[in-house]
């Protein structure tokens, strides 16, 4: 059975449409990227997963049932941030306790050593953390929680790059020990790409791929040459990207079509992989041309 499901999904504040017919399925025991432009739809998306937000359309299932005001889903479900409202005035050893009283999974003595390792006063309170402890800190929550579906919206905000890579690695060390289904939001798939299974990616609200890593991998693939050459071989297939270099020489990103790598080689045309980070920056782009678009129109 599917951990989510929705429907024709839709969410709007307002006359602004944050989400719109989003249809789709996560699978159990998976860790997924939510990747998208900031303001695509993604804390929107988790909320409603979270039960924290009704939608305004279409229908949405998180262990089978509507996840909005349900105690299944609570009991079961945790959606972490840099701004939760935790308790202002309770010292974050407390609020560990408090947490093990909840989420029945918690691991008390792995929160306190995560909290040890990374320097954290138990002592401290809340919002007397800098913004990177407390990022720091609600991913701690996370992790303990082992709870069987677990959100991180934009978990490392503020972190620096050791802690970062730290937070990576224990989340996914703890994963493979106890394999839950894991939701981690980003609108920087190269900072997370090594420990995903799937990617969903989302623009504007709406869903613009589903899929596991490695065929995101696939997905495209990148063409160099003359402009005649690559402009005559990207006819063939959908374009995702393209730029010129020079006054004959183009740069051009396509789907990945059967024999594109042979026909390339034959017409000259230098051939390359295509990251997958910036395979999701291009097709979110506003213009295929990208930042060269600006400067064609002159």
């Amino acid at each position: 059975m599917n951990v989510i499901e929705c429907n024709e999904l839709a969410k709007s504040f307002g006359k602004v449409a944050a989400l719109s017919n989003l249809s789709l399925a996560i699978e159990p025991e998976k860790i997924t990227g939510i990747i998208g432009p900031n303001g695509a739809g993604k804390t929107t998306f988790l909320k409603i997963i979270s039960g924290f937000l009704a939608p305004s359309a279409g229908e949405i299932k998180v262990f089978a049932e509507n996840p909005f005001n349900s105690l299944l889903v609570s009991v079961n479900a945790i959606n972490l941030d840099d701004s939760m409202p935790l308790p202002a005035a309770m010292p974050l050893a407390d609020i560990l306790d408090a947490a093990g009283a909840f989420y029945p999974g918690w691991d008390g003595g792995l929160a306190k050593r995560l909290l040890a390792y990374f320097e954290i006063n138990p002592m401290a309170t809340y919002p007397a953390l800098s913004r990177g402890k407390k990022s720091t800190f609600t991913s701690i929550l996370g992790i303990a929680a082992r709870c069987p579906l677990t959100m991180f919206d934009e978990p490392t905000t503020g972190m620096d790059a050791a802690v970062r890579k730290d937070f990576y690695r224990a989340l996914l060390k703890d994963y493979l020990q106890h394999p839950r289904t894991i939701l981690l939001s980003s609108h920087l798939l190269n900072e997370i790409q090594d420990i995903l299974e799937d990617v969903l990616l989302i623009n504007a609200g709406t869903k613009v791929l589903h899929q596991p890593i490695a065929e995101l991998k696939e997905y495209a693939v990148g063409l160099r040459g003359r402009a005649a050459e690559v402009s005559r071989l990207a006819a063939a297939s959908q374009v995702i990207r393209k730029e010129s270099f020079g006054k004959d020489s183009i740069y051009a990103v396509v789907v990945r079509s059967e024999g594109i790598r042979e026909r390339a080689a034959a017409a000259g045309v230098e051939t390359a992989p295509v990251p997958a980070a910036d395979l999701c920056v291009y097709l979110t782009a506003g213009n295929k041309g990208g930042i060269d678009d600006v400067f064609s129109q002159n």
